[in-house]
């Protein structure tokens, strides 16, 4: 037999190993992991796009001047990612009279109780509702509770400009038979139907003056998403996805090198039958 045929056969009689059914499995597994990683990998890279993105419009909300709250919100108004968050102002008298609160707000300590919801008139007679902060509730969660009076007469204040709440965007549920002025959400059409006002589209998270019923970090905090997890985990896939072919060919040469060194290992010799 030529030598490079003698050679060839060797080769594959070293690989038959890989015709077996734990290797098929093995290698059929391996196959299937590598793209399902690099798929992994893009999926965090998205994330990482958008948490990015998100806290740019986040920290230029923040960043910006305070405008007065007429010049971004209009009854029936939506209020868009690149205007939530904005600093505005507004001058006019609490509606105390027609409080709401809110219930299953938690505050900076995981405590649940009640944002405090109180129309706010400006001077063309238009509603704006301001979350002035958190309040206990009581056990049964179905008292109104006491709640610290705000400014009184015509007073100035300001706060970030928030979206509407529905329940596609929360997961909140608006439930029906509720005690008397509580509500789940905050939503100015809601609010327009019930106080048969113009309310300005979205709510005012009010900062100054501080509100008593709760700071405004009580409230909610704007605060960025963690993106650079996001790229470390797109890394991470990716490398993993890199690391299956050769963590595949490392067992191969390691089963190769085994079957070798059993061939290799003097057979025992067999005992000849004694003799009668």
């Amino acid at each position: 037999m030529h030598p490079a045929a003698r050679m060839y056969r060797r080769g594959v009689h070293r690989y038959r190993f890989l015709l077996s059914l734990q290797w098929v499995i093995l290698t059929i597994v391996a196959i299937a992991l590598i793209p399902t990683m690099i798929k992994l990998g893009f999926w965090q890279q998205h994330r990482y796009e958008e948490r990015t993105a998100r806290n740019d419009l986040v920290s230029s909300a923040l960043h910006a001047s305070p405008v007065p709250v007429e010049r971004l919100s209009s009854p029936g108004h939506a209020v868009t990612r690149t205007e939530r968050y904005r600093t505005v102002t507004a001058t006019g008298t609490f509606d105390t009279a027609r409080t709401e609160v809110v219930r299953r707000r938690t505050n900076a300590n995981g405590d649940v109780g009640y944002h405090v919801l109180t129309p706010f008139v400006l001077a063309d007679g238009k509603v704006l509702m301001v979350n002035r902060g958190w309040v206990a509730a009581d056990a049964s969660q179905t008292t109104f509770p006491k709640i610290p009076a705000p400014p009184a007469g015509r007073t100035t204040i300001s706060g970030r400009l928030m979206a509407d709440e529905t329940t596609a965007a929360s997961g909140i549920k608006n439930l029906k038979g509720l005690p008397d002025r509580q509500i789940m959400l905050i939503n100015s059409t809601e609010e327009a139907h019930r106080l048969g006002v113009p309310v300005l589209g979205g709510y005012m998270e009010q900062t100054a003056p501080a509100p008593k019923g709760g700071s405004p970090e009580q409230i909610s905090d704007p605060g960025t998403e963690d993106a650079p997890l996001n790229y470390a985990y797109m890394i991470q896939w990716w490398l993993f996805a890199a690391a299956v072919p050769v963590g595949w060919w490392f067992l191969v040469r390691r089963e190769v090198r085994d079957g070798e060194e059993a061939a290799a290992a003097p057979q025992p010799e067999e005992s000849e039958p004694a003799a009668v």
